[in-house]
């Protein structure tokens, strides 16, 4: 069994996990909250996270995160990889 096969998104609307409009407004914040609700609970989030982030850019909530949150991720983990390298 795949992992998406159990995730609880499955039984929400498709739609609350992709939010449309500006990032601060009102109805938005209030859609990816709740979205982020169903996420917490969820039994694959670190497996749908992990698939998020290396699929690269991918629109809506995934793994508990927004797509400009996992943007943030991977440029601070971008940038710790660089201080390594330095260092070395």
């Amino acid at each position: 069994m795949d992992w998406r096969d159990r995730g609880l998104c499955l039984r929400e609307d498709p739609d609350l996990f992709f939010p449309i409009g500006s990032v601060s407004s009102g109805q938005v914040v209030v859609q990816t909250d709740e979205a982020k609700s169903v996420c917490r609970r969820c039994p694959v989030t670190e497996q749908c996270l992990a698939w998020a982030v290396l699929a690269g850019p991918v629109e809506g909530i995934w793994g508990g995160t927004t797509e400009g949150e996992r943007r943030a991720a991977r440029r601070r983990a971008a940038r710790r990889r660089t201080t390594a390298e330095t260092a070395a």
